[in-house]
């Protein structure tokens, strides 16, 4: 009777550990997708209640009119005069009070995830703000100060990284965090939930 529940025990747990990443994996790519059909599924639907006058829902819609929004949005950027208008609702963002934080937060994060290689040259760990605690930083130059060769480490707030503290280290006081760039960018925006 004791290795038939043993056995039992060990094939759930055994498969338990297997459902459940699955099971996770399944749950956030649906409600990616849910989240990213509905942003535009909702007005498709309605578009097409008001010419059919019939309910219809066609799932996935959403998220493929966004995809060719975000297509022909990078067609226009590429093109000289479309690039002309991308500048004028730029500045015109850039102006308003409450919606210019946000967008120039956006922005600069976006910069951070395209320019990520050459922006850090590397991840480290550095002892901030006190010793014994170690902060993620990014590399970002080498300089001399009074014939010392000094280390310039952005160390980012999260989960935002564009904003935080540019500190100079000594090289022995910086640490191989083990991590590639884009690995501690996912780890700073994530707050620290991704980890790899």
């Amino acid at each position: 009777m004791k290795l038939v529940i043993d056995h039992l025990k060990e094939k759930f747990f055994t498969g338990l550990f297997v459902v459940i990443p699955v099971g996770i994996t399944i749950f956030i790519l649906t409600f990616l997708f849910n989240f990213a059909d509905g942003i535009l599924g909702s007005y498709l639907d309605s578009l097409f209640g008001f010419i059919t006058h019939q309910e219809l829902h066609i799932p996935g819609l959403g998220m493929i009119t966004g995809a060719v929004v975000i297509y022909l949005t990078g067609i226009l950027a590429t093109n000289v005069l479309g690039n002309q208008f991308l500048k004028l609702g730029d500045s015109l963002l850039s102006r308003i009070p409450l919606v210019k934080s946000i967008y120039s937060s956006s922005k600069q994060l976006i910069k951070v995830f395209k320019e990520g290689k050459t922006s850090y040259r590397r991840a480290v760990f550095v002892e901030w703000p006190r010793p014994g605690v170690r902060a993620i930083g990014f590399v970002t130059a080498e300089v001399e100060r009074d014939g010392v060769p000094l280390v310039v480490v952005y160390v980012p707030t999260m989960p935002n990284p564009t904003s935080g503290f540019a500190l100079f280290f000594r090289e022995d006081e910086v640490f191989d965090s083990g991590m590639t760039v884009e690995e501690a960018v996912k780890f700073v925006v994530s707050g620290g939930m991704v980890v790899t």
